[in-house]
Parts: structure tokens; C-alpha cells; sequence
């Protein structure tokens, strides 16, 4: 209800709708009885009243398609919008959620949360309206109706619904809750190895890995087949049981006894059991659709849970009155920083000069990587402070450390846009002259111009780049954007001796200030550099005179 709010009026209007068209359904089932007590009438049927009767029937049947298609369009448009809100609140919050936090998260679950999780409302909006409006609506109507003619066949003829309610119960134990829960985390299993396969297979192919990964696949079918059986073997037999008694055969036996027994011993006219045979059938009817309803209710409120959940984060704090940084100068001081309990960085101190470089070196795991990524603010330390130009990130605008700070990752994810765009994204009114210059400096010119339509080309559309191309046309973006500090970890993973060392000449031919920190395994990138710190266990061990004495980068 919380996500319907905002729009409580067309979905208001959605169950008005409905409510008209499932009375106005009720008129052809009241016309046939009708016509069958007039023709069970002893002498002959007036023509008169058989026609009103009909013309009635048939005008209740075009007013309940002329209201049910009302029903029907008008919750479809009300779901694309709440559809469409969702997706903005979600995309609107996450931009505000640390990136570091977000990069953490599988992107098969963001996936899934963004699609299957917002679509999984569709129902409830568009659908389920109606068939509970009808499950309440009709019956009640009905009930009234035969109530009136002999309540001890209604009696009877609530038996099959009884029974169906009595079931309902044994579907909300908590055992079949646990076997939900399983299916459903077993289906975002699958998702994520698809979404994350998918992505990587050029890197995987490319090292042999393909067996393993479709291994993990394979393995996340098994736990997911293995909780479907478990859920539908518990859903099973109170399934089966309640399509029994809520079945046409069983309500009409059930129906057809209790007449027999009040007809037989002069309790009720045979005239008056049709009703109950037609109606009755209308009462069950609805409530197969309610358990429907509530399947689909119970599916979007756990698609709504895990919304919710990713909307309750907290976002990176934004300073109400930023304070603009002088300068570009770059201070850690006695910055903590953990995933949970675990703590990766512990009382780094460090200084980054402008005009300087940087490199970063340290065993794999020592927290390299989640140092950087304090700079572009990723992440804000647990404890410490990262200040650039005497300001502490946390008070400088966003705008403002972004005008100051680039970065280039060794995962680079670019836009489903054409070349251009790409290159241009921190400078969006930069000329082609300016783009193609960035270009020419990253080294990745040439392959531009060999894509099918250059650099109007839209990337994941027309043309895929290889991994090193892809950051080459990241270090052109930042090369544009010409931010006095720059931040790369492992920028040039993916590109030979020869390119890398063209990238850093175009890197030193920039501007003279530029700050630069550099993650680096290569001994030609840490030969370049100013400055040589070794990370070890998240804490600064050594400087420059270590490697200058070991004459190797530890990695």
C-alpha cells in the first residue's frame, strides 16, 4: 500500500470499475433463472416478460465487458506507472548509495531487483484488482440472493467453500514459508551465474574456464531443482485438494444431494434448486481466482521486501553547507576502513603532493584497491579522515570532488552509447576535435576509426572492444576531463609494454600539477613514479628506498 499511495486514485478507480462489471455479471446467470421459472411456470410464458428478460441479460453482459475492459486498461496504464516510479526511485537512491558498497553486491541480484522484482508487481496492480473484487463482490451478492430463497441449501451449498477455507491455513505453516524462501533464492542464484557468466565469458573463455563456470551454473540448477521439488511436494496435496472441492463436479454432487434430500421430504419447490446450481458454481469459482490473488500478493511482497531493503541503505552523507577544497593536495591521516567486521586499511597515513605520482604495490589482498577508492569517495572511512586541498571529502560537494578526482578501474563498464558519448561523459559539450585528441592520447584513435561507423559507433549495439580497448577508451575520458588528480588501478592491465608506456608519456604530458596514485604491478609503471608505497596486511610498510633496495614490485 505504501508504493500504491501515491497513486490511490486510479487504482481507486480500478476496483470501481470492476465492481460495476462483476454486479452487472451477475445479470445473465438472474435472467436464466428467471427464464427457467417462467417456462417451469404452470401456463403458457408471457412473451413480453421473456423478452424484457433477455434484453436485461444481455444488456448486464455488455456492461460487464464495457467495465471490465475499463478495469482492465485502466490498471495496465496504472501499473507502468508505478512500474516506472519504482524503477526511478531505484536507480535515483542508488546513485546516492556508496559505489563501493554497490560494486559489492552481484550483478545478477541488481538485475533481478531492477526487472523481476519490479515486474513482479504487475499482477498485483493489474490483474489481481479484478479477480478479488470478484471474489468478494459476486459471492456476496449471490449469498443475499439465495439466502432468500431457502437458507438450508445455501447452507449446503457453502460446504465445498468451507472446506477450501479450512485449507488455507496448512499454506501459510512455516515450513512452507522456508520452502518459498528456498525457491526464491534458489531462482536469484541462477540469475546472478547467468547475468555473471554472461559477462565474463571473453575472460573466461580466454583461460580456459568455461567448464568451471558452467559448472557453477549447473550446480545452482541442482540447488534450485532440489528446493522446487521440496516446495512443490509440500504444496502438493493441500493444492490438490482444494482444486477437488472447489471443482464444478464436486460443488454440483454436493449441490444436488441436499436438494434431493429437501425436494424429497416437501421442504423446497424443484423450481427453486436451479439457482442454487448455477449460483452455487459462482461462488467457488471467485474464490480459485482469490488463491491465485494471494500467490501473486505474497510474490510482491517479498519483490517489494527486497525493494524496500535496497531503498532502506543508507546513502553516502551529503554536507549541508560543502566547503570548497583550495588546492588539490591529497592527506590520509589515520584512516580505518572495514567490510563489517573485517578491517582491510588500518591508520594509513599518507601524502600526495600535486604534481606528483604514486604507485601503490603490496601483496594481493592487502587493500590496495579499497585505498583508491577512499579518493572518488567510494567508500568513507570507518575511522580517519581523506582530505583533499585541507577539506575532508565529507564536506566537499559531490560535483566539486568530481570536477577534482577521475578514476580509472581495471573493471571498466562503459555506457550502451556511441563512442563519443563515452569518451565525453565528464565533459558532455566537448567538441569531436577535443574527443579525437583524448583519443589519439589514450592510443585507442585508430581502433575508433575501424569500428563500423567511428566514433558515432554505440558500443554493445554495433561493436564489442576488448578489455584493453575498453580502458583505453576510459583513459580518454579522463585524459579529456583533465581533473587535477587522477586515480588508476591497474588502468593498463589489459594493454601491452608498448601502449602503457604511451599512455603514461600522454599522462606526464598533461598538466604539470597533476596529482596522480597509481596501483601498479609492472616494474616499468613503479620506475615512473615519485613515490613508492608498499601496502602490506592494510597498513603502510615501506616506501620508496624499499624498492629501490629490492628492485621488484611484490604483487
Amino acid at each position: 500500500m505504501s508504493v500504491l499511495k501515491p497513486f490511490r486514485w486510479g487504482f481507486t478507480a480500478v476496483v470501481a470499475f470492476q465492481v460495476v462489471g462483476a454486479l452487472a455479471g451477475l445479470a445473465p446467470l438472474l435472467a436464466v433463472i428467471e427464464l427457467g421459472r417462467t417456462f417451469l411456470a404452470s401456463g403458457p410464458a408471457d412473451p413480453g416478460h421473456v423478452r424484457t428478460v433477455v434484453l436485461a441479460g444481455a444488456a448486464g453482459l455488455l456492461v460487464r465487458l464495457a467495465f471490465t475492459v475499463a478495469s482492465s486498461a485502466t490498471g495496465h496504464l496504472l501499473d507502468d506507472r508505478v512500474q516506472l516510479s519504482l524503477r526511478r526511485r531505484l536507480a535515483a537512491h542508488l546513485a546516492l548509495v556508496p559505489l563501493g558498497r554497490l560494486s559489492r553486491r552481484r550483478t545478477g541480484e541488481l538485475a533481478k531487483l531492477a526487472g523481476e522484482d519490479v515486474a513482479a508487481i504487475h499482477p498485483v496492480i493489474a490483474h489481481t484488482p479484478g479477480e478479488l473484487v470478484s471474489a468478494f463482490v459476486v459471492p456476496l451478492v449471490s449469498l443475499v440472493y439465495l439466502f432468500t430463497l431457502d437458507w438450508r441449501l445455501t447452507l449446503i451449498t457453502l460446504i465445498p467453500v468451507a472446506l477450501a477455507v479450512a485449507l488455507v491455513p496448512l499454506l501459510m505453516l512455516p515450513a512452507r514459508q522456508r520452502e518459498q524462501k528456498g525457491f526464491d533464492s534458489g531462482m536469484a542464484d541462477i540469475a546472478a551465474s547467468v547475468v555473471e557468466f554472461v559477462q565474463g565469458i571473453a575472460v573466461v573463455k580466454a583461460f580456459g574456464g568455461g567448464e568451471r563456470a558452467h559448472r557453477r551454473f549447473l550446480d545452482a540448477v541442482d540447488v534450485f531443482v532440489t528446493a522446487f521439488g521440496r516446495w512443490a511436494r509440500g504444496l502438493s496435496g493441500v493444492a490438490a485438494a482444494m482444486q477437488v472441492v472447489l471443482s464444478p463436479p464436486f460443488v454440483l454432487l454436493t449441490v444436488l444431494i441436499g436438494a434431493s434430500a429437501l425436494v424429497g421430504g416437501g421442504g423446497m419447490a424443484a423450481a427453486d434448486v436451479p439457482p442454487f446450481l448455477l449460483l452455487g458454481l459462482g461462488l467457488t469459482a471467485p474464490l480459485a481466482a482469490l488463491g491465485h490473488g494471494l500467490d501473486d500478493l505474497q510474490a510482491a511482497r517479498r519483490a517489494i521486501g527486497r525493494i524496500r531493503g535496497t531503498l532502506a541503505e543508507a546513502p553516502l552523507p551529503v554536507p549541508a553547507r560543502p566547503t570548497a577544497p583550495e588546492g588539490h593536495r591529497i592527506e590520509l591521516r589515520g584512516v580505518h576502513f572495514g567490510y563489517g567486521e573485517h578491517e582491510v586499511l588500518r591508520g594509513v597515513d599518507l601524502v600526495l603532493e600535486p604534481g606528483t605520482t604514486t604507485a601503490l604495490v603490496g601483496p594481493s589482498g592487502s587493500g590496495k584497491s579499497t585505498l583508491v577508492r577512499l579518493l572518488p569517495r567510494f567508500f568513507d572511512p570507518t575511522r580517519g579522515e581523506v582530505l583533499l586541498g585541507g577539506v575532508d571529502l565529507r564536506e566537499i560537494a559531490a560535483a566539486d570532488l568530481y570536477k577534482t578526482v577521475s578514476f580509472v578501474f581495471q573493471d571498466v563498464r562503459l555506457l550502451r552509447a556511441p563512442v563519443a558519448d563515452n569518451i565525453a561523459l565528464a565533459v558532455p559539450g566537448a567538441s569531436r576535435e577535443r574527443v579525437e585528441e583524448a583519443a589519439r592520447r589514450a592510443c585507442v584513435h585508430q581502433r575508433i576509426l575501424e569500428l563500423p561507423r567511428g566514433y558515432d559507433t554505440v558500443l554493445g549495439d554495433e561493436a564489442v572492444l576488448s578489455g584493453g580497448e575498453t580502458q583505453r577508451v576510459a583513459l580518454a575520458r579522463v585524459l579529456l576531463a583533465d581533473t587535477p588528480v587522477l586515480v588508476l588501478d591497474e588502468a593498463t592491465a589489459f594493454a601491452d609494454p608498448e601502449t602503457e608506456l604511451a599512455v603514461r608519456r600522454a599522462l606526464a604530458a598533461g598538466r604539470a600539477d597533476r596529482t596522480l596514485l597509481v596501483i601498479a604491478h609492472r616494474p616499468e609503471t613503479v620506475a615512473g613514479a615519485d613515490t613508492v608505497v608498499v601496502l602490506d596486511g592494510g597498513v603502510l610498510t615501506e616506501g620508496s628506498s624499499a624498492f629501490a633496495h629490492t628492485g621488484k614490485v611484490t604483487s
